[in-house]
């Protein structure tokens, strides 16, 4: 996938989705599959950056996945270009300057398409009824993505996250995927017998609930089922910022510095503050345990 920086200008014709697409999920993927009916278009994506977004729809944006993360997805779709400025860059733009200089201009649009609540141009002052008329007026065809109200949506995503109901997201083809940095510890797993590998949460990305799940780690293109911790660890330390701590049952080898999808499929049990070490050593066993016997439940 190309993104599109700078003053770079595609030079062929394209079809544009249109969103912030935090969290790829069912809802987007209908939108984005749309940039691919027209083979005589090159699929593309207009999006901000996802950690410029800080408020949306007048609230506080708690976004699921990085921006990076979500072009990784985008590209593994097929979508060949992505043009991801922050969201200040384009803010002041009126409706009519962000078509006729962003869509246009820039993106080379045949065609777009969006939902039906997207939003565009200064204090989000147009929507899908001005696209559509703009869409007539500089020559490019508007689809316009209109879902049921019990479609799946991010604020849904969200609000299963935040109750740490994974297992709904997994089954319903929506599995929540962290990818972040592999980052140094305090080492306290290796003390246990159990290695970890730690992965931080971004500014202003979502944390799931709290609690011990069965997730599988891709590594070295072999997945593996693993146990995550998400939290910040009450029994070996105190204000510590919420992270990802991950066992890799059967993987043995150093993954600092490197960029890992760690894909949640159950949550097993809340977050608790054990009494000692040793407590903590035996509840860590019975919560690998669990993962071996489901293991097979969960692929």
């Amino acid at each position: 996938m190309t993104e599109i920086t700078g003053n770079d200008r595609i030079s062929e014709k394209t079809f544009v989705a249109l969103g912030l697409f935090d969290g790829i999920h069912s809802g987007h993927r209908l939108i984005l599959s749309q940039t691919f009916l027209d083979k005589e278009l090159a699929p593309a994506v207009f999006t901000f950056r996802t950690e410029s977004v800080r408020f949306k729809h007048g609230k506080p944006l708690e976004y699921i996945c990085t921006n990076a993360s979500k072009l990784e997805q985008m590209d593994a779709m097929g979508i060949k270009y992505a043009y991801s400025p922050d969201f200040d860059d384009v803010r002041e733009l009126s409706g009519e300057e962000f078509v006729r200089d962003v869509l246009c201009g820039k993106m080379n649009a045949g065609a777009v398409v969006c939902g039906e609540n997207f939003r565009f141009g200064k204090n989000a002052a147009c929507g899908a009824e001005e696209l559509e008329a703009f869409g007539k007026k500089y020559g490019f065809k508007v689809t316009v993505v209109r879902l049921s109200e019990d479609a799946f949506s991010s604020e849904k995503y969200r609000a299963m996250l935040r109750e740490g109901r994974v297992d709904e997201l997994y089954c319903g083809g929506n599995a929540y995927i962290l990818s972040s940095q592999v980052v140094h510890g305090n080492r306290i797993g290796r003390t246990l017998d159990f290695p970890t590998i730690n992965q931080h949460f971004a500014e202003g990305q979502l944390v799931p609930e709290h609690g011990v799940y069965h997730t599988h780690t891709l590594v070295g293109g072999k997945v593996y089922d693993s146990v995550t911790n998400v939290g910040v660890k009450p029994t070996v330390g105190e204000n510590i910022k919420p992270l990802a701590e991950t066992h890799i049952i059967g993987f043995s080898g150093d993954l600092y510095g490197s960029f890992v999808d760690v894909e949640f499929c159950r949550f097993i049990r809340g977050e608790k503050k054990f009494a000692s070490l040793e407590e903590l050593k035996k509840q860590i066993s019975a919560d690998i345990a669990c993962v071996r016997e489901q293991a097979e439940i969960c692929r």
